[in-house]
């Protein structure tokens, strides 16, 4: 009985306060609207009537000609008690309310998100990584004007790190290319003064979203993760080096070793080419890299042009692979000792290359103590990858390094040497002419 008068009263104060929103709402009264609206959501939280509660708020949404600001502060007051409620499913339920309520809104399109958020995390955290991760693909926060910048980069950093969770590698890069690293790099006290001289009010971010630089660690971990599932060597470099660059990571020795350390091996297993090249000369020049002296001399091997045992270089390096191999999980497996290998293979050929113009199969296959067919082998892949120009006559078991200059090559090479020839006997002449005249001055005197 006691429960039943509860009631009674709940739904006739609810009942006197919507015709006091009627009539506010009709005379056009913002402030007046906007109080009636909470007054009522606040009733309900105090009675602990959270169906009426959520019936309420899609009653009031759909009344005819009900002003933005009355809503925006319903979904507003609302999510102030989500964290509240007194079981899952009733906060499940809530925010499933302001979500369709706020739906289509521009005006609550930062409310929605957050809302969509706050669901989705309660979905990963009950296991359920797909529905978190759709939900999340829903929100297009990069189109909100309104909304912080940081919020906008932790808001598609979760999309991706669910897309990641769920192994689509593919709508994760879609995703993370939303984000342009440029962002990172930006200063954050010029970017407030921006905001203030625009037209549009930007909100701030709420106090649990990271500051700028954490959001770009946490960028470039989820850019290796996305990374490493394609062994992309030089990529995963690329993301260690941007994290080292960070003021608060460059400054701490325990946190910057490490990753260095990283950058240092990713260098070392990533395939040859110009961007490898200028990365691992740049690399060399770090005088952090002295504190680990045992990387600075492997990298060290490898700019040398000079052929590597790999022998030597695996007992050298042996132990520092499985320290690393143990700190990251298990990161750097069988895989990447097979490639490290390549790696050094492909460095000697680059190294005999540069050295011989023609040599014989058996004699590489000895320099790169490999068998024939291993060495034909890693030969031909280096020429299929453009990595290396050569040719390869097999009946006669002679690789030929010359490239095969075209028509246009052969004429410029002729006319350079011709100007030499013809620089060379005007220099002569001119030598010549000098001690006649000096002779003839030596015989008039």
């Amino acid at each position: 009985m006691e429960g039943d008068s509860t009631n009674t009263n709940l739904d006739a104060a609810i009942e006197s306060l919507l015709n006091v929103e009627k009539q506010m709402r009709l005379a056009g009264d913002v402030a007046g609207t906007r109080k009636a609206v909470i007054d009522i959501v606040e009733l309900c939280y105090k009675a602990g009537a959270w169906k009426t509660l959520n019936d309420q708020i899609v009653l009031l949404s759909k009344r005819r000609g009900q002003l933005k600001q009355a809503i925006t502060a319903m979904v507003q007051k609302a999510m102030d008690y989500i964290d509240l409620t007194l079981d899952i499913d009733t906060r499940i339920e809530l925010i499933k309310t302001l979500s369709s309520v706020s739906a289509g809104k521009i005006y609550v399109e930062i409310e929605r998100a957050r809302l969509i958020k706050r669901l989705a995390k309660i979905k990963e955290e009950q296991g359920q990584i797909d529905e978190a991760a759709d939900l999340m693909q829903e929100v297009a926060v990069e189109t909100f004007g309104s909304m912080a910048k940081t919020e906008k980069i932790a808001f598609i950093l979760d999309q991706v790190r669910l897309c990641l969770d769920r192994q689509d590698y593919v709508r994760a890069q879609i995703l993370s290319r939303k984000i342009s690293t440029r962002v990172f790099e930006a200063d954050p006290l010029k970017e407030k003064k921006k905001q203030k001289e625009g037209d549009n009010i930007v909100q701030d971010a709420p106090a649990d979203i990271p500051s700028l630089l954490e959001l770009k660690r946490i960028y470039y971990e989820l850019m290796i993760r996305y990374y490493m599932h394609n062994n992309d060597y030089l990529e995963i470099c690329r993301c260690y080096k941007a994290i080292y660059d960070i003021p608060a990571i460059k400054e701490d020795p325990t946190k910057w070793i490490p990753i260095l350390r990283k950058i240092c091996w990713y260098l070392v297993l990533a395939p040859h080419d110009p961007m490898q090249s200028s990365l691992l000369n740049a690399t060399l020049e770090d005088k952090n890299l002295t504190e680990i002296p045992n990387f600075r001399l492997l990298l060290k091997q490898l700019v040398t042009m000079e052929v590597i045992q790999w022998t030597t270089l695996w007992e050298f390096a042996k132990h520092e692979y499985e320290n690393e191999k143990n700190l990251l999980g298990g990161a750097l497996g069988a895989k990447a000792a097979e490639d490290l290998k390549l790696r050094i293979i492909e460095h000697n050929i680059l190294v005999v290359s540069k050295y011989y113009s023609r040599i014989t199969l058996k004699r590489l296959a000895d320099l790169l103590c490999l068998s024939l067919q291993e060495a034909e082998k890693h030969l031909s892949d280096m020429v299929n990858s453009k990595s290396l120009i050569a040719k390869i006559d097999r009946p006669m078991g002679v690789v030929s390094f010359q490239t095969a200059q075209d028509c246009n090559g052969t004429l410029n090479s002729w006319a350079t040497n011709l100007e030499k020839l013809l620089d060379l006997v005007e220099k002569s002449c001119h030598q010549i002419h000098k001690e006649t005249m000096i002779h003839k001055a030596v015989l008039k005197a």
